[in-house]
């Protein structure tokens, strides 16, 4: 009978021959076993060269998030805050003050200022903030007569970059800000019975009109809302 090889194959008669089959067999099964290790490691490090990879997307995105956030943080302007006004700019260089009626009526009115700072109106008040088109005077004037203060501007002696710094000194309530052709200056700003004209928005004097005027307690209708009612053209915020 032939004898038979550890692996299975036919042994060889030959001792010499037979040590050479065992031998190579055992190369084939280390260099296998070699090959394996070998894969094995290589997923390995794919594996880890994927973590790696996705940490670094991970941790990038994640400090492009806090960067953002901060960004709008720092870079936003913040909301400006007034507590209510008294009525009294007595102490504003430049300040008139009238006497007006307080009616409320239908159709046109004519006033006599230049925006209105007051005087009869329509039923129906302006909702309160920001406008790229002019607004109707009667509704307005009903917003004045809430506590509202109206920022106006000449469009022809007020460019874009004017617009953004006065929109950056207003709170985020009763006020207006619109255009408003044909001002006696550039920029008007207008509460019931008081008015003052500034000729550039870094003017001091408008912060100071809106302490004084902002919510005014002497407005014929102080805390009536300047919200749930008219929109008119161009409303942005």
């Amino acid at each position: 009978m032939t004898p038979t090889a550890p692996s299975g194959k036919r042994a060889s008669g030959n001792p010499a021959t037979q040590a050479s089959l065992n031998q190579t067999a055992k190369q084939q099964r280390e260099q296998q076993k070699q090959a394996k290790l070998a894969e094995y490691q290589r997923q390995l490090e794919k594996r880890r060269r994927s973590k790696v990879l996705w940490w670094v997307v991970g941790s990038t995105a994640g400090l492009a998030v806090i960067a953002l956030i901060a960004a709008s943080i720092i870079f936003t302007p913040r909301p400006v805050t007034l507590e209510r006004g008294d009525g009294d700019g007595s102490g504003i260089s430049g300040v008139e003050t009238f006497s007006n009626s307080a009616t409320h009526v239908e159709g046109e009115v004519t006033y006599a200022q230049t925006p209105p700072a007051g005087g009869d109106h329509n039923p129906v008040w302006l909702n309160c903030g920001v406008y790229s088109e002019p607004v109707p005077n009667v509704n307005a004037v009903h917003s004045l007569e809430h506590g509202a203060v109206w920022i106006t501007y000449d469009p022809e002696r007020v460019d874009d970059a004017g617009v953004a710094a006065l929109r950056e000194q207003l709170p985020s309530s009763y006020v207006i800000l619109s255009p408003y052709p044909g001002l006696p200056a550039p920029i008007v700003a207008s509460a019931w019975n008081a008015q003052l004209q500034v000729e550039s928005a870094d003017d001091e004097r408008i912060g100071e009109f809106l302490g004084a005027y902002w919510r005014s307690t002497s407005a014929p209708e102080p805390n009536a809302a300047c919200t749930g009612a008219l929109d008119a053209p161009g409303k942005q915020s």
